[in-house]
């Protein structure tokens, strides 16, 4: 999934990008308002974070100019200011949610995760599987066969995202958009990598091989019963 965070504060925002990271997203990061409009025209975002107090156009400004096109793209808050007119006003405007700084990243994090999935259209799912794999999407867990795998964060996400989409071809290209970030360089094997890394922990030992190459093609997520 990808967010986009629109914080000046060189600090936050690093810190920011950085957790997300960590937990899977694929991130951009704005450090004005300016910058922030035009990433959201020219990308499509499942969640964004937007502090107030920006240079240039102000948080407010650009969720309302946002708004003003069409997008609905889910926006949390990010300011520090504390009254309830302000958090009030912050809603009105556009906001789809509202903290106060300084904040507790897992809380953040509970509440993007809440705002992409009041945004979906289907109810969101609390597990994936295909044959004798089972993800639990809510308490992160992989289990295969009698065994349960410890993934990275990018190794969840491709597999929750090989998962979404079983019997389609994902091209090299979706999955860096995807997983990764925009400013990666198409022609880099890191999908290639990260492939092989999630084959070794979910299919080697089994005879049911699920991750398929396609060759010239991309991955697809398969499960042949005979």
């Amino acid at each position: 999934m990808r967010l986009l965070v629109v914080e000046d504060d060189t600090k936050i925002g690093s810190f920011l990008r950085k957790g997300l990271r960590e937990e899977g997203f694929a991130v951009d990061l704005a450090e004005d308002g300016e910058q922030g409009l035009a990433l959201f025209r020219d990308g499509v975002y499942d969640a964004a974070i937007v502090d107030i107090m920006l240079p240039g156009l102000d948080g407010l400004s650009l969720i309302e100019k946002i708004r003003q096109q069409g997008l609905t793209t889910p926006v949390l808050i990010l300011s520090a200011r504390r009254s309830v007119d302000d958090r009030i006003r912050g809603l009105q405007q556009g906001g789809d949610d509202y903290m106060v700084k300084p904040f507790s990243f897992a809380e953040l994090l509970a509440r993007v995760q809440a705002l992409i999935r009041r945004d979906s259209r289907t109810p969101e799912p609390h597990s994936l599987s295909a044959g004798d794999l089972h993800m639990d999407l809510l308490n992160r867990q992989v289990r295969r066969g009698g065994q349960t795998f410890n993934l990275a964060a990018r190794e969840f996400a491709l597999l929750e995202y090989l998962l979404r989409n079983q019997g389609r071809i994902l091209s090299k290209t979706a999955i860096l958009e995807k997983i990764y970030d925009y400013s990666f360089d198409p022609q880099t094997n890191v999908v290639d990598v990260l492939v092989c890394r999630l084959r070794n922990k979910v299919d080697k030992g089994f005879a049911d091989k699920l991750i398929h190459t396609v060759r010239g093609m991309g991955y697809v997520l398969r499960h042949e019963q005979d």
